[in-house]
C-alpha cells in the first residue's frame, strides 16, 4: 500500500463558506497552470451532485474531465475520484472534511488515496507530484475563503 496524502489546515471562514468556495467558486482560486490546458480563463466546474462531474472549459470552449463526485454532504465532506490530466481508469481518490474549530475558523482535512492502483512506482510518482501540487492550490483556496461576505461575482476569478 502507498500511504495516502493527508494534509489538514485552517481557513478563516465558517465551513459553509469553506465549502461553497471549493465546490461553486473553485475557478475563483483554483491556478490556471494547474489545468490542463494551461490557459488563463479556463473556467474549472464540479457540478454539486452526487455524480456530478468536474471538468475544465478552456476560452476556446473545450472541455477535459477531471474527476467525479463520489459523495456530497454539504457543508461537511466531499469526495471525489480524481484523474485530471489521465484516464478515468487511473483515477484516485479525494476526500475533504470541513471541520468548525472556532467562530470563523475551518480545519480543512484532505485525504487523498488510491495510488495503489497505478502501480507501485507510477503511484509513488503521482503520489510526489499531487502532494507539491496540493502545496500549489492551497494557498489560493485560503485566500479566497478569507473573502467572507463578498458576492458571488466577487468571488470569480478576475480577467487576466
Amino acid at each position: 500500500m502507498i500511504e495516502p496524502l493527508r494534509l489538514s489546515f485552517e481557513v478563516a471562514c465558517d465551513p459553509e463558506h469553506a465549502f461553497s468556495v471549493w465546490t461553486e467558486h473553485i475557478s475563483s482560486w483554483w491556478p490556471p497552470d494547474h489545468t490542463v490546458s494551461g490557459e488563463p480563463g479556463t473556467h474549472v466546474v464540479l457540478e454539486p451532485r452526487l455524480g456530478g462531474r468536474i471538468y475544465e472549459r478552456s476560452p476556446s470552449g473545450h472541455e477535459s474531465e477531471w474527476g467525479e463526485v463520489t459523495a456530497w454532504e454539504p457543508p461537511g465532506r466531499l469526495a471525489y475520484l480524481w484523474h485530471i490530466g489521465a484516464d478515468r481508469a487511473d483515477a484516485t481518490d479525494v476526500e475533504i472534511a470541513f471541520v468548525e474549530v472556532a467562530a470563523s475558523v475551518t480545519r480543512v482535512e484532505v485525504e487523498h488515496r488510491g495510488w495503489e492502483r497505478l502501480g507501485t512506482e507510477r503511484g509513488r510518482q503521482r503520489r510526489d507530484a499531487n502532494h507539491s501540487g496540493w502545496g500549489r492550490i492551497i494557498p489560493g483556496f485560503r485566500d479566497r475563503c478569507a473573502i467572507q461576505t463578498a458576492s458571488d461575482a466577487e468571488l470569480e476569478p478576475r480577467a487576466s
